[in-house]
């Protein structure tokens, strides 16, 4: 089933909003920085003749923007959802991201369909990991979302 192209280009924001805040966990980089990094070099370029998505640059932007302002409160959410004796420490640092980002769309966006938001950032875990840490996902951010009340 071929994505129209507005939902083409969310997804591939949601996918380049992980990576990005991947890369500001890995090396600190400010959010002015990162932000303009990926604008000019990542999102919707050529690279190797392998044309990607063009991303929705807004939606990208508010997601790395957003989870960087509640970083705070979206971890305390996150936390309340693993299981004793885990912490987000021990996480996967690309799981810990794709978990943020879901967290904050599911809390901040409610023009995003719950089920829609959800299925996507399971979809992005699939591009990482396999269908136990994507299930993992789903289950996080379904709980995030009922507490959210969505």
């Amino acid at each position: 089933m071929s994505q129209n192209p507005k939902s083409q280009a969310r997804s591939a924001a949601r996918l380049g909003a992980v990576q990005a805040l991947y890369q500001q966990q890995m090396e600190g980089t400010a959010l002015a920085k990162l932000l303009n990094e990926f604008h000019q070099y990542r999102l919707g370029r050529v690279i190797e003749d392998e044309e990607y998505a063009e991303a929705d640059v807004d939606f990208f932007d508010d997601i790395v923007a957003g989870v960087d302002a509640r970083r705070a409160e979206i971890d305390d959410k996150l936390t309340g959802r693993l299981a004793d004796g885990w912490t987000l420490a021990r996480l996967d640092k690309t799981m810990l991201q794709i978990l943020r980002a879901g967290a904050y769309e599911l809390l901040a966006r409610p023009d995003v369909p719950k089920a829609s938001a959800i299925s996507e950032y399971v979809d992005v875990a699939k591009a990482f990991f396999d269908d136990r840490e994507a299930k993992f996902v789903n289950g996080i951010l379904d709980a995030i979302a009922k507490e959210a009340g969505r």
